[in-house]
């Protein structure tokens, strides 16, 4: 492990690539530093660019006091990571891309960002009528196992099952990127704000007091545009 003294996150980063990295020809410091969102247990994500790789990889350090993630991609390989995350919607890659802050540059960066921010704009791959039809279902499901469930412990589960069904759908429906963990609310916000004030409220209260209603409730407004909970007569392998 290298000095346990934590620098400033940019100095950290420069140094870094500097020692571990020094032949690749781009280099980019993304995540909550550049963000201005940092906490105490934030780490430095790092995506570099080397074209001597014949294949991406990802590592993890302990340097100059701070965890770092490298994420190192060729100058092929970080499309497919592009490709994937449009088709799961979840665009991890190219918002590091497009947010991060230029460290190093011989000349690729700038083209490279231009084709994440393009992403970005374009939104993820659309959901098709059936996968929405098939989503309702699933939803309606969890919904259903929610209401009628008793027990406090089982219930807890439910309704983070739930609560990830709802975001996803919402987002996906409406052709927005979806996110997990900390990004489910995030990606909300960035959809809509009284939405997400009001999907945090009901599932907090759920998780305070047990009263279901407002969860049914927003779950019910969530579905009402589509045909609303569906059950009966839904389908699916049935040629």
């Amino acid at each position: 492990m290298e000095d346990d003294k934590k620098l400033e996150p940019v100095k950290a980063a420069e140094l870094f690539i500097n020692k571990h990295f020094p032949q690749c020809q781009g280099a980019l410091l993304a995540g909550s530093v550049v963000r201005g969102e940092s906490t105490d247990t934030s780490d430095l994500d790092l995506v570099v660019f080397d074209q001597k790789l014949s294949s991406s990889y990802r590592e993890s350090f302990l340097a100059y006091g701070w965890q770092i993630e490298v994420f190192v991609h060729n100058q092929s390989t970080y499309k497919s990571y592009f490709l994937s995350d449009y088709e799961r919607a979840r665009p991890s890659m190219p918002q590091m891309v497009v947010e991060g802050m230029v460290l190093k540059d011989n000349g690729m960066i700038t083209a490279i960002k231009q084709e994440a921010r393009k992403l970005l704009e374009t939104g993820p791959k659309e959901w098709s009528t059936e996968t929405i039809v098939q989503k309702r279902y699933f939803l309606t499901d969890s919904l259903d196992d929610f209401i009628g469930c008793n027990d406090r412990a089982e219930g807890i589960f439910i309704a983070a099952t739930l609560a990830e069904l709802v975001s996803e759908f919402i987002l996906r429906v409406n052709k927005r990127w979806i996110g997990n963990s900390k990004w489910i609310v995030r990606s909300l916000k960035a959809y809509d704000v009284e939405f997400a004030h009001d999907y945090v409220i009901a599932f907090d209260e759920y998780y305070k007091t047990s009263e279901k209603l407002k969860v049914v409730q927003l779950v019910d407004r969530v579905l009402e545009p589509y045909g609303g909970r569906l059950f009966e007569g839904f389908s699916s392998g049935n040629e």
